[in-house]
């Protein structure tokens, strides 16, 4: 037996783990600077993911146990470990919980910020929602496709063949296309966007690919029972994310010369606190304070206004 794949099981779900709340972290301090009311409620989703994912691999860490003990490990690890994994959703559905609640409370103050940026215009606002949906969503994309080809190429992939090779050279590729796929939305590149959305296709034909041949008997079966079912955990939400994102992607194109560029190029919102300075750095002095004005000790009889 092969013990190779097994063996790589455990470290793999316990650094792709770790990556994955770094990354969240990354997400959080992101949607609270750009004050992303749909990326703050993606990452609720993303949190219950993470708790799906633990929720699987406890089983595949107990098969793993199984098949490398006793030639290769003691099994009584799998006693020493279990309340740990199972501990690990728990947490996470508690944190998720909490998440939810604040998402909430900043979702009103988020939407009052949002209302000033855009305005009251009913239209304007679905189509920076389209924007905002779209956005979080090439964030999120980025991870579950990284977690994917992660675990394929670790436990999987024989690093003597040619797919190991042409699936670690996918992933620059990938984070190339996520970045250009903001890029031409901000910039409202429609050519651009028709050639990124062609792209997304390509991927989720790749993710069905391997969703069908990791189930389909045949020689290459037995490869991927180590972490058969966290990577088709990991295909099915990708391959939803992508059907999400091209859907939004078409909208997003559909948008393009409406209005919106302006409001999407270069964004920051300000917060309160930069407002009132800002505001007064550019206030008109009051003359009349000065001994310039109309009035007691002033010199000028009329006061000037600029329309």
């Amino acid at each position: 037996m092969n013990v190779k794949s097994p063996s790589r099981t455990i470290p793999t779900f316990l650094a792709l783990y770790i990556f994955g709340f770094l990354y969240q972290l990354l997400l959080v301090y992101d949607a609270l600077r750009l004050k992303n009311t749909i990326q703050v409620i993606g990452l609720c989703i993303y949190n219950v993911g993470l708790l799906i994912y633990a929720a699987v691999q406890m089983d595949q860490i107990d098969e793993a146990i199984e098949q490398l003990s006793p030639a290769h490990i003691d099994a009584s690890v799998w006693d020493v470990e279990r309340p740990f994994l199972i501990a690990i959703p728990c947490i996470i559905g508690l944190g998720t919980v909490l998440m939810a609640v604040i998402a909430w409370k900043l979702y009103d103050e988020f939407a009052w910020t949002i209302y000033k940026h855009i305005s009251a215009d009913l239209k304007m606002k679905r189509r920076y929602l389209t924007f905002q949906i779209y956005i979080a969503l090439l964030k999120f994309d980025f991870f579950f496709f990284l977690g994917f080809t992660i675990q394929f190429v670790v436990v999987v992939i024989n690093h003597n063949n040619i797919e190991f090779y042409l699936t670690i050279a996918a992933i620059p590729v990938n984070i190339i296309i996520l970045i250009m796929a903001g890029f031409f939305t901000r910039r409202e590149n429609t050519p651009g966007m028709l050639v990124i959305i062609s792209l997304y296709f390509a991927g989720l034909a790749y993710f069905l690919f391997k969703l069908v041949r990791m189930w389909q008997p045949g020689p290459r079966h037995d490869l991927y029972d180590p972490v058969r079912r966290p990577l088709t955990t990991f295909a099915v939400i990708t391959v939803i994310l992508i059907i999400l994102t091209i859907v939004n992607a078409c909208m997003c194109t559909a948008n393009f010369g409406r209005g919106l560029k302006p409001h999407i190029a270069g964004r920051k919102l300000e917060s309160e606190e930069e407002k009132f300075a800002n505001h007064n750095m550019t206030e008109m002095p009051n003359y009349n304070n000065l001994g310039y004005g109309p009035g007691p000790g002033g010199a000028m009889g009329s006061r000037m206004t600029i329309d």
